[in-house]
């Protein structure tokens, strides 16, 4: 009879394998469509053969990941896309005169002379204050003299 060596339980064999899993996770905040085929592929494997998963109910994980991963995506492009229209919106403020909520000390009017983007979003610097986009109550467009117009030639020969 032949002797198998290096035999260890089920119980001790699944708490190494967990202790080198725990040491070796990193926290995800979101599951990705690898976590995703990795879990499908286990529950291949740990299914009892003499029920297996229905078609079914596999299409329907399936289409259940692929809308949440194409909600997912389409979260953090609209968020990309809010950015930047703050941004367009920002920079159309320049040159023009803007009143804004500047809370306790009521308003304040004065042309926008630059735009701040080193924050999370765009601030406008009217005088020496920094303000929001939402604190904007009014735009007006700055005013704008028309030149003098140019001294006629009086003395010049005509061809």
């Amino acid at each position: 009879m032949a002797a198998i060596s290096s035999v260890t339980s089920p119980a001790s064999g699944a708490a190494s394998l967990a202790d080198s899993v725990a040491v070796s996770r990193v926290p995800q905040k979101a599951l990705g469509q690898d976590d995703f085929l990795t879990l499908l592929a286990t529950q291949f494997q740990k299914q009892d053969p003499m029920k297996p998963m229905e078609d079914t109910a596999f299409i329907a994980q399936m289409a259940q990941f692929s809308a949440l991963e194409q909600s997912s995506t389409m979260a953090q492009e609209l968020a990309v896309m809010r950015a930047e229209q703050q941004r367009a919106t920002a920079n159309s403020y320049l040159g023009h005169q803007v009143t804004v909520d500047a809370g306790k000390d009521g308003t304040v009017t004065g042309d926008v002379a630059a735009i701040d983007v080193s924050g999370s979003e765009p601030r406008l610097i009217v005088g020496d204050k920094s303000f929001s986009l939402s604190a904007v109550l009014r735009v007006e467009p700055r005013v704008i003299s028309a030149p003098a117009p140019a001294p006629a030639n009086a003395g010049g020969s005509q061809s």
